[in-house]
């Protein structure tokens, strides 16, 4: 017999996926690493505060914490951190989160042991192992000078005992450095103000010589507009790396001088760097590179045979791979990813087909009946171009929605703004379709995974062209007939924030909006905010302040006059890139407007919310603020 659902207004249904089953299956993975037959990787974990553990799998199978509590590996280079450690012959290499100072930890080790003893604000990140010269390299930030940080790569001996060397500096910023098999070249990236890693970069190589400093520097490859990433040796000592010089993040590797496209299709291969320490490929032998790729905004895990560039799909029904890539050697793969029905897990891949989930996502008392599936969408925008996103309609085992009524509409805008959304499950959208809203998550043009063209659409172009995207994806989904026209809401954080804010001051198509830690006044931004941001606007806008009215005129705390409809705020009050005045400005000047506002601050949050309690007030309070918009009853559980 066939279960009958319960017709109720939408936004009423009674959801089983509430803010407390998020939070049980919130715990995110970073920095995936292998070291011979052990698998690593970071959890973040908010039942704990937020903190972050390494986990370590063994050659037995068991799965176990490997650092002991207090210590978080979590490091804030570039303030979005990656790259928290690496291990050598069993024993961790970890930046602690409390102090950012380098700490060993062996078997032998009773407590993790500090080797860095830096006194005042100085990081590390995106750790290599030199065994040959018992040392680590590393990113170092330090934020002890005057003025702007600097940002070095040096050499730390893995004992503590002994200084620190600077192997090189100079450039910006530097990331990924990799040495060759023989361990007597290194090869890494750096940039310069006022590019961003997805803008333009260069590969540098150097000679170590016998005292272990670096000699013969030479930039290989960056030319003018080509962002490089992800450099790594071939088990055969060829230099492959990331490149979108065709105008898509291909795989390439130098031959004789000649650089050569090992993936020469209209798909890419990485992801925008955000963080350190990520890479989507890997070496099995020095013929075969496994790889993640994305077309469409939809990933696949491949095995790639280099002499004839052909691919061979790996049969993981992985639709999605997260911002810690793959790691690879001769016999184990090892991702984070996730499908349209299952959030996402590491997994660990052997080269005889064997998949393995080694971190449990699964969600008790929650019904797949409940899931929303995506559905891809494509549709016209402003300038006749075209769009892109994940529509999810209203989905519940146990109701429905009246014949007579439509759906709300929730659009949301992803942060970066140089980034992009994916279609594995995310229980903070299925906790909205579940409850009777549809869902739209944009990919508007600036996003990464349709190529470098659409990804430059954004250039000059922030607060528009996303703007537009957004309020199109609403206006297409209206012309459908899939949703109430009357109750459309819009919800983003960080630069998806300032989109909401930017979409509310636009159009009149939204009747409430969200913002979580949103930019609100552009010139405090690029007055304000830390050194890896501090000329990303440059691209985005222009330069500053040769440019402030146009920063002015695009800032929605200077056009609030232009919003009539309610508005949410909230904000991390220890945020350091985007900064509570930001939020705070914002609801001062529509108090002053009277447009009901709502603003809700926590103490000891940063960008992005990671301690249980501020999540569950922070949905509860989006449910309670869309209920009093839309007009429908909150029905618990919540």
């Amino acid at each position: 017999m066939t279960d009958i659902k319960k017709i109720a207004p939408y936004g009423s249904w009674q959801s089983s996926i509430t803010s407390e089953k998020i939070i049980s299956s919130g715990n995110s993975y970073t920095d995936l690493h292998i070291e011979k037959d052990m698998t690593y990787w970071i959890e973040m974990r908010p039942q704990e505060e937020g903190r972050c553990v390494i986990v370590r799998r063994s050659e037995d199978n068991s799965v176990r914490d490997a650092i002991p509590k207090p210590f978080s590996a979590r490091t804030t280079v570039h303030e979005y951190g990656g790259g928290s450690f690496t291990t050598c012959d069993g024993v961790i290499y970890f930046v602690n989160f409390a102090d950012q100072n380098i700490y060993r930890y062996g078997p032998k080790d009773q407590h993790p042991i500090p080797i860095t003893k830096d006194e005042g604000d100085i990081r590390y990140a995106n750790f290599i192992t030199d065994k040959k010269r018992k040392r680590l390299i590393s990113i170092e930030e330090n934020h002890t000078v005057s003025g702007e940080a600097i940002n070095s790569l040096v050499s730390i001996p893995m004992s503590g005992d002994g200084p620190k060397a600077y192997l090189t500096s100079g450039a910006d910023f530097y990331s990924s450095p990799v040495l060759n098999p023989s361990n007597n070249t290194l090869a890494w990236v750096q940039w310069n103000h006022p590019n961003m890693p997805w803008d333009e970069t260069e590969l540098w190589i150097a000679d170590i010589t016998t005292e272990g400093t670096l000699a013969n520097k030479r930039k290989i490859r960056g030319e003018p507009g080509e962002s490089i990433c992800h450099p790594l040796w071939s088990p055969d000592e060829i230099l492959h790396f990331v490149s979108d010089l065709n105008g898509w993040w291909n795989i390439y590797r130098i031959e004789k001088n000649n650089t050569v496209n090992v993936t020469p299709v209209e798909a890419e291969f990485t992801q925008a760097q955000w963080g350190l320490g990520s890479r989507y490929y890997g070496f099995t032998d020095r013929h075969t590179i496994v790889a993640a790729m994305n077309k469409q905004g939809i990933w696949e895990l491949l095995y790639i045979d280099i002499p004839s560039k052909k691919f061979k799909k790996i049969s993981s029904e992985i639709s999605d791979i997260g911002r810690s890539g793959i790691k690879v050697n001769s016999s184990t793969i090892i991702f984070e990813g996730a499908r349209t029905n299952e959030s996402f897990s590491v997994f660990l891949h052997n080269t005889l087909g064997y998949v393995t989930k080694l971190t449990s996502n699964e969600i008790d008392g929650v019904s797949t009946g409940d899931y929303s599936i995506p559905t891809p969408i494509t549709y016209a925008t402003s300038s006749n171009d075209t769009s892109h996103a994940f529509y999810y309609a209203p989905q519940n085992s146990r109701f429905k929605g009246p014949d007579v009524e439509l759906p709300p509409l929730i659009v949301m805008s992803h942060g970066g703004p140089t980034g992009a959304t994916n279609t594995s499950l995310n229980l903070q959208i299925q906790y909205w379709t579940s409850r009777g809203f549809a869902v739209v998550d944009v990919n508007y043009r600036g996003s990464t995974g349709y190529g470098t063209k659409y990804r430059r659409k954004l250039d000059g172009n922030w607060g528009i062209v996303d703007v537009e995207d957004c309020i199109n994806s609403a206006r297409f989904l209206i012309a459908m007939g899939a949703v109430d026209s009357k109750r459309i809401g819009i919800r983003g954080g960080s630069a998806g924030g300032y989109t909401t804010l930017s979409s509310l001051v636009k159009s009149n198509v939204f009747c409430a909006g969200a913002s979580y830690y949103g930019v609100s006044d552009l010139r405090s931004l690029a007055q304000d905010t830390h050194k890896f941001e501090s000329r990303y606007l440059d691209s985005l806008i222009g330069p500053y302040p040769e440019n402030e009215e146009l920063y002015k005129s695009r800032s929605p705390l200077f056009n609030t006059k232009e919003i009539s409809c309610p508005i949410i705020l909230f904000q991390g009050l220890e945020d350091r890139i985007v900064p509570p005045n930001q939020s705070e400005s914002m609801m001062k000047s529509l108090k002053e407007i009277n447009v009901p506002v709502t603003y809700l601050e926590f103490e000891g949050e940063q960008h992005g919310f990671r301690k249980s309690e501020t999540i569950k007030k922070a949905l509860y309070s989006e449910l309670k603020f869309y209920s009093q918009v839309f007009g429908f009853t909150i029905t618990k559980p919540f």
